[in-house]
């Protein structure tokens, strides 16, 4: 009994201890990460309002917009991260990023991107286009916009600068294989299609994509519907120059192709842990259909979970070249005061477990684009696989 007594204080005792000590950690670690929260933000405070000390006391001008001075600071700020996919968006921004996803805008109708060197690089004028009319062609550089170089701007500032009123002209400077071309060019509403199609010879149906915008889906299910009504017996899918779009938009486009419980991409998040996407329906073409997909340096981010789909689940081969190498993903974050935030969130790996971000998915016939030709030779390949 006394023994029983003994043991009984000794556990009330531990118990003690051990609440105490694990009310001490929870304290430390508590305070730490304000501490740690704390210190930075008095750190970035201390050095913006030393900045705007000597600025009220030594600038010589106007200080008009507080506003833009914040929100050029918020920009820098997340520059230093430098992950080229993360960036602070205004409100203005974000509104015009959402007209551009979601439909039409008024401009004049190209695609483009910008390479390691800051150059912006026409991918595609959209066909009908103000662009297409005024013949700027795939491959353009544009080097001045309203006589204003933009080689040191982002693609959203050019893309701003682009657009604008409808009716009114904007003057590009164009590099074209060494020479300069200046194009004048009136604003217009652009509609954007997503998908293009035909039938070629031998029973081939031909499935473009342009881009992986809101309603992609849609638009491509009614599409490959109309080109199997026509008995297709091959199918080539054309994702070249496409820079992606909604990452969901071009996993349901998946799931047309991907046998239900087949995976389709996996969700690599910070912490490691992995997400495994799978198809949640039956593949509405047959595994009799012959399927090509044609690929370039410039098929990207959402493209790129489409050819890793097909090509780690064996239903389809590729060919052109290497992709782009995006092989991350981006949230939206709003933020209190307006913007928000477009964070890279998510790295994502191909089916078979391959990462794509910065290497890109090799072809499985790898075949170079001919320039200067007007021969359409991975294009041509194609054909000739699936005759």
């Amino acid at each position: 009994m006394n023994f029983e007594k003994k043991n009984s204080i000794y556990k009330a005792v531990m118990i003690i201890i051990v609440t105490a000590l694990v009310t001490f950690l929870t304290t430390t670690v508590g305070m730490y990460n304000y501490y740690s929260r704390t210190t930075k933000n008095t750190q970035l405070d201390s050095k913006v309002k030393q900045i705007r000390a000597y600025l009220d006391e030594l600038y010589f001008g106007e200080i008009k917009e507080e506003e833009k001075l914040i929100e050029s600071a918020i920009k820098g700020y997340i520059d230093g991260l430098e992950d080229e996919y993360t960036e602070y968006l205004t409100k203005e921004e974000y509104e015009e990023l959402m007209i551009n996803v979601n439909g039409d805008y008024v401009g004049i109708g190209i695609y483009m991107v910008q390479d390691k060197s800051g150059n912006t690089i026409i991918l595609l004028p959209i066909e009908d286009s103000p662009a297409a009319e005024a013949g700027l062609k795939t491959g353009d550089i544009i080097t001045k916009i309203n006589g204003e170089d933009c080689k040191e701007m982002d693609l959203s500032s050019v893309s701003n600068k682009v657009k604008g009123e409808e009716g009114t002209t904007v003057e590009l400077e164009i590099q074209r294989d060494g020479e300069l071309l200046n194009k004048t060019i009136e604003r217009k509403t652009i509609e954007l299609n997503h998908v293009k199609t035909e039938v070629l010879d031998n029973n081939i149906g031909y499935i473009q994509i342009l881009s992986f915008d809101n309603e992609c889906k849609i638009e491509f299910e009614e599409k490959l519907n109309e080109l199997m009504k026509k008995e297709i017996k091959s199918l080539i899918i054309d994702v070249r120059d496409n820079g992606g779009g909604i990452v969901s938009e071009a996993v349901e486009i998946s799931e047309m192709f991907v046998p239900k419980g087949k995976t389709i991409m996996i969700e690599v998040n910070k912490d490691g842990g992995e997400n495994v996407i799978k198809s949640k329906k039956d593949a509405i073409v047959n595994s009799d259909v012959n399927i090509v997909v044609l690929a370039n340096e410039h098929s990207a981010s959402a493209a790129e979970i489409l050819i890793g789909a097909l090509k780690d689940n064996n239903i389809a081969k590729i060919v052109g070249t290497k992709t782009y190498g995006k092989g991350v993903m981006q949230g939206i974050v709003p933020v209190s005061f307006g913007g928000v935030l477009k964070l890279t969130i998510q790295e994502f790996h191909t089916p078979n477990g391959e990462a794509i971000n910065k290497k890109g998915i090799e072809p499985d016939i790898k075949v170079e684009e001919e320039k200067y030709s007007d021969k359409d030779v991975q294009l041509n390949k194609a054909i000739e696989m699936c005759r």
